[in-house]
């Protein structure tokens, strides 16, 4: 199946400028695995000087050997096949002399596997840019997909590295919006649910294929042993966790429904505090958040957070997959997606809806409401489902007809109480359409409407 390659005009506009710099660069890009990272670094280095390299688990001697095959590629020079690199100082310092005065992007994809192989890498990085590379026209990135070593390893203060990165971006999954163009050929509904299902990953978008049905898709490449998208969520833990079965159970239980830590606790079987550190940790995974509501006068003490898993797959994996794993085992695919799956796409739509509304408010309510919006969140209302809040301290209530014209009933009730506690409250009112290039539209909704 060809990889698109969707979205991320952001990011690439942002390495491209780097790219164009005329300085020496120090680029760290980090993320999860299938966020998107070796598209958008092969995007920047189409058409361009480039040396790219994905590393391989095995021993330091051997990554050396294939990176100077990229580099015999990279820069059409037959020479490099005669030359034997000691180390990554000679290896890069041998790119820095052959770049000479011209740019050379220089990639090295899924560092993680070659610190694994040799330890020191960091240290020897760090003398190289030191003393070669920040003086070079090099612009060497760094990418990888763990992104707990990314963090403490590479860009924290303890590591050698420290202070010489020129710039660094953590790829997070698309946002809805731009997930609806991978399926040209289907619905708004259906490209709609797809979100729903797989969330901004473009690796797990691209497998769907807008030829087949959406049930078809589920079918083949979540619904049975050897779908692409069966042992994913599994491959993640892993490849982050030392110990994964206690954050599945965490997982599992926050997908039924437990939001608070006595009940996630209550759930797994563990106590409290306990809880707190594995969510402590998946937190800073980004794959489950905690959300205050926004109408809290007290945030930093305040005891009404709840937690939600952040990535809507993770959400489907522990929802609808794991409890079924037997009959999935078993050939049973397709019972699982018509008895569990199918009757629960009015809410999983629903979910992705909200997260339609709560991106416009977020990106661009502001030019609406005239004033900057500085903090949003999720709203459980039987109307308002999302709400922001403005430099002013004003409320932005965010809620969808349920046809046009005609105002959700319980939204005047809701607007109200929210004006007993924010000094005012502006009201935006998004109409769903069959448009998938502008799926909503949005007005504001004066008070004497309400």
């Amino acid at each position: 199946m060809e990889e698109r390659f969707l979205g991320r005009a952001g990011e690439l506009a942002v390495l491209e400028e780097l790219a164009a710099s005329g300085k020496a660069e120090l680029f760290v890009l980090y993320g999860r695995r299938r966020v998107g990272k070796t598209e958008l670094l092969q995007q920047l280095c189409k058409s361009r000087r480039a040396v790219y390299f994905l590393a391989a688990q095995v021993r330091d001697r051997d990554n050396l050997r294939a990176f100077r095959a990229a580099l015999q590629e990279g820069l059409n020079d037959p020479l490099v096949e005669n030359v034997e690199f000691t180390d990554w100082s000679a290896a890069l310092g041998y790119a820095a002399e052959r770049a000479g005065d011209e740019r050379l992007i220089v990639v090295l994809d899924e560092f993680p596997y070659l610190c694994e192989a040799n330890k020191g890498l960091p240290s020897l990085l760090q003398r190289f840019w030191d003393q070669r590379g920040k003086r070079s026209s090099l612009m060497l990135i760094l990418c990888g997909s763990q992104t707990s070593f990314m963090e403490k390893e590479v860009l924290a203060e303890r590591s050698p590295l420290f202070g010489r990165r020129t710039g660094q971006r953590r790829l997070e999954p698309l946002p809805p919006s731009e997930t609806l163009s991978f399926f040209p050929r289907w619905s708004t509904r259906d490209r709609v649910l797809a979100y729903g299902i797989l969330g901004g990953m473009p690796a797990y978008l691209n497998r769907f294929d807008d030829a087949r049905s959406l049930g078809e898709n589920v079918a083949r490449e979540v619904l049975r042993p050897e779908g692409y998208l069966f042992d994913e969520v599994q491959f993640l833990l892993r490849t982050e966790l030392s110990s994964p079965a206690t954050y599945n159970s965490i997982l599992a239980a926050v997908a039924r429904g437990a939001e608070r830590v006595g009940d996630i606790a209550l759930a797994v079987g563990i106590d409290s505090p306990t809880a707190n550190k594995y969510l402590h940790v998946l937190r800073e995974l980004r794959l489950v958040e905690r959300a205050i509501p926004l109408t809290d006068p007290d945030p930093l003490r305040s005891r009404r957070g709840t937690y939600r898993i952040l990535d809507r797959f993770l959400a489907f994996h522990f929802r609808h997959l794991q409890p079924h794993l037997s009959l999935i085992e078993a050939g049973r695919g397709a019972r699982v997606y018509e008895q569990f799956i199918q009757p629960d796409f009015d809410r999983l739509y629903a979910e992705a809806r909200a997260e339609l509304v709560l991106e416009h408010v977020n990106r661009r309510a502001a030019e609406l409401v005239g004033e900057e919006i500085v903090e949003t969140g999720r709203w459980a209302g039987r109307a308002v489902l999302a709400l922001g809040r403005t430099v002013e301290g004003r409320c932005v209530a965010a809620a969808i007809e349920p046809r046009k014209g005609a105002l959700p009933a319980a939204l005047a009730r809701e607007v109200e109480e929210l004006g007993k506690v924010f000094p005012a409250v502006v009201t935006l009112v998004y109409t769903w359409t069959d448009r998938p290039e502008h799926p909503l539209e949005v007005r504001v909704v004066q008070e004497d409407e309400l």
